[in-house]
């Protein structure tokens, strides 16, 4: 019994002084790794600063701001801002502790992101018109935006956002209860530089962005690695709900140009084990896009080959999205 007891002192001793070790290794390599250098630059909008990267030269046509999806870095639509900007402006930034951003402790109600944005677009000298587009979640966030800010927005694009209704109409399931606590515990690693140290000695990527360059993605791995990150994103689910409710007020927007661009490809096996029947999610929710586009009477829904972000980071999906906007503001210009 006491040499059992030896034992099993030993391999908590061997377990404790490697987990230190790594702890350790993860502190060094947070202090000491070489910082991220944004590609555009931050700008202080009262007491914190937010990432923007703005591409293309100023001109008389409207410029195209994109807003991210939930947790989303700008990095993810490099495609739309390099195919459009020999033609147009094109405006990337970060919400508040996502990509390159600050963290910030103001709320994260829908109403303060929108003024966020509508802040550090003034501060660095933009103008509207604006034509907005919204990727998923971000989708919520435009409307919320016109709603503020309506003689400023041009038209508005969706890319791959839900239409406010979509839970309640597909039936999807709550996500399971330990998921709020497996991302704080994930947060808690990152502050301590071990997700960094794991996915470094592990030669993998953190972010699926299929058809992004390999700079672009290298650059999404220097800061999602750590807790502000992941901590900026769990602030940000907090206020969903109202995000949604303020979005579905938005629901009338007369001629105001409309595109919404959907991806075809579903998560099959996954909707299944949730017992969902993919084709009926696939009917159910092609006709809430066209839903979203009939919002106006100047709207459209195109259906690209490609899931919920291989719509724009593959260069051939983002090439077709372009091409429609640039037809977008050649209405608008006659």
């Amino acid at each position: 019994m006491k040499r059992l007891k030896k034992v099993l002192k030993w391999i908590g001793l061997s377990i404790g002084g490697l987990l230190l070790l790594i702890i350790l290794a993860g502190l060094c390599l947070r202090l000491f790794a070489s910082k991220p250098q944004p590609p555009g630059k931050l700008v202080d909008v009262g007491g914190f600063k937010l990432h923007i990267n703005a591409v293309g030269e100023r001109n008389h046509k409207p410029t195209l701001v994109i807003e991210s999806g939930a947790g989303a870095p700008s990095e993810y639509y490099y495609w739309l801002g390099e195919l459009l900007k020999d033609s147009i402006r094109v405006v990337r930034y970060d919400r508040a502790g996502i990509g390159y951003s600050e963290f910030s402790n103001n709320p994260r109600d829908p109403e303060t992101v929108a003024d966020e944005l509508h802040t550090v677009l003034e501060r660095v000298g933009e103008s509207p018109p604006y034509i907005l587009a919204g990727h998923s979640y971000g989708g919520h966030y435009i409307r919320v935006f016109k709603q503020r800010y309506p003689d400023e927005v041009a038209g508005l694009v969706f890319l791959d956002a839900p239409h406010p209704d979509i839970d309640e109409r597909l039936n999807m399931p709550k996500p399971p209860s330990y998921m709020n606590a497996m991302y704080k515990a994930l947060g808690v690693l990152g502050d301590l530089g071990v997700l960094d140290l794991y996915f470094r000695m592990a030669k993998r990527h953190i972010l699926w962005a299929p058809g992004l360059p390999e700079k672009v993605i290298d650059r999404n791995q220097d800061y999602t690695l750590s807790g502000k990150y992941i901590w900026g994103y769990l602030k940000e689910e907090k206020g969903y709900a109202d995000l949604v409710a303020l979005s579905r007020k938005e629901s009338k927007l007369d001629s105001l140009p409309v595109r919404v661009f959907s991806g075809t490809h579903l998560n099959k096996p996954a909707l299944r084990k949730m017992g969902l029947d993919p084709n009926k999610i696939k009917t159910e929710r092609e006709k809430m896009q066209r839903e979203m586009a009939s919002l106006s009477t100047n709207g459209k829904v195109f259906f690209l080959d490609g899931g919920h972000v291989t719509i724009f980071s593959l260069k051939e999906n983002a090439d077709i999205i372009c091409s429609e906007i640039l037809k977008l503001i050649e209405e608008l210009e006659h």
